[in-house]
């Protein structure tokens, strides 16, 4: 209790959920404007949703390692202060788009690629903050801004989703505005002198932080059970989890919204769980055994059931991957090396993010192909795998937090 307690009392801790909470109130927005747009506004087909998933999200992936390299080699608060001062222009955008009545493909394109870039690049800074403001406390700061970011996941995607009653342009004003006082934020937060001066070229300090995941088994497996989960989960929840609410339940923006926002309801609920819980000696078995326990929620959604049940499981996915986001991102940030910190970081945000549109483009394929409800078979399948490789041949099932050593 004392220590958690030790964690919020921290102004330099505050200051930092502050500059994360507005952006991502305007992040989590994004992800239903997106997928809305495509699904309900511009009324296009699953496959071609998927491929403009992708083709927004894939970029993203190259610009989230420069992003760690540089954030490696300085002040991650002036990176965070640049790129958050340039977004607000992106859904402004958007919003002459809209005025002018020439809303198309091309444009939406334009505007998630450009909103994707501000995400992929921030987001290894942001997180390589975090082990400075948190001190000793990883686990615990970890988890804790995690349930904050979902919180205001929450209040992003309860206004996204009046965009069919209020309409488009209040909404994209609301994402510019919440952009700009993320900027704001973050100049509360202290500057920090780089550890070190490093003069090489970004294409070199990538490869050093490449390097650097490999050498280190535990993070390199964690990372590999997170990219290929994340592939069709995360994939399942941007593409196939839209399209059963519209087609399947036929909802509108309004209840995919709510439907999102209390799978991001357990989501919080479950960090705010495991900070009474933490510090864990083994997060890994826990994490394990969350990938195996997916199968049987996504199954439960597969047979279609009621709408209430279905509900129900939507509670109880956002309850899984609460858990399962926060402990890889534990066990990735308190072993990894202060030197190669953002950068390794960046290596699991691509796996996070970068996995999704991969994801989207596959699954948006087997909906049209396959039916929308058999999308969320390979998930399931690959939940079963996931686990019995992690047991069987990782190191992750017996790895211990060495931080919690000492406590």
């Amino acid at each position: 209790m004392n220590q958690t307690d030790t964690i919020w009392r921290s102004l330099e801790f505050r200051h930092y959920l502050g500059s994360t909470a507005f952006s991502g109130i305007a992040f989590a927005m994004q992800q239903l404007l997106l997928a809305w747009i495509l699904i309900g506004i511009l009324e296009l087909p699953a496959t071609q949703v998927g491929i403009i998933q992708a083709a927004v999200g894939i970029p993203g992936i190259f610009l989230m390692l420069l992003g760690g390299a540089r954030a490696d080699d300085i002040d991650p608060r002036s990176l965070l202060i640049q790129v958050y001062s340039v977004a607000p222009l992106l859904p402004l955008f958007l919003i002459a788009i809209i005025n002018f009545e020439l809303l198309s493909i091309w444009s939406v394109l334009i505007w998630g690629l450009g909103m994707s870039v501000v995400v992929s690049y921030s987001s290894p800074a942001q997180q390589a903050i975090l082990n400075r403001v948190a001190s000793s406390e990883v686990q615990k700061a970890v988890s804790a801004a995690t349930a904050i970011g979902f919180m205001v996941q929450i209040l992003g995607l309860g206004v996204a989703g009046t965009m069919d009653a209020l309409g488009l342009i209040p909404v994209l004003s609301f994402q510019a505005l919440c952009v700009g006082l993320g900027a704001f934020a973050v100049r509360r937060l202290n500057p920090q002198t780089p550890t070190q001066t490093n003069t090489e070229p970004a294409l070199r300090n990538i490869v050093a932080g490449l390097n650097a995941v490999y050498r280190h088994k535990v993070i390199l497996q964690t990372l590999v059970i997170n990219f290929v989960s994340s592939i069709f989960n995360a994939g399942a929840f941007m593409t196939v989890f839209p399209f059963i609410i519209k087609r399947i339940y036929e909802g509108d923006a309004l209840l995919l919204s709510m439907m999102m926002i209390i799978f991001y309801g357990g989501a919080t609920a479950s960090n705010f769980i495991m900070i009474r819980l933490m510090p864990l000696l083994r997060p890994g078995r826990i994490y394990l055994l969350m990938q195996f326990s997916r199968m049987l929620i996504l199954g439960l959604m597969w047979i279609q059931p009621n709408f209430w049940l279905f509900a129900v499981a939507t509670v109880g996915w956002g309850l899984n991957m609460g858990v399962t986001l926060t402990l890889a991102r534990t066990i990735v940030q308190e072993s990894a090396s202060e030197e190669y910190r953002a950068r390794i970081m960046s290596v699991y945000s691509l796996g996070l993010l970068g996995s999704a549109p991969i994801g989207a483009l596959l699954l948006g394929w087997i909906i049209e192909s396959f039916g929308t409800l058999n999308a969320l078979l390979p998930a399931m399948c690959l939940s079963v795998i996931l686990f019995a490789y992690g047991v069987l041949y990782s190191d992750v099932y017996s790895y211990e937090s060495p931080r919690d050593k000492h406590i």
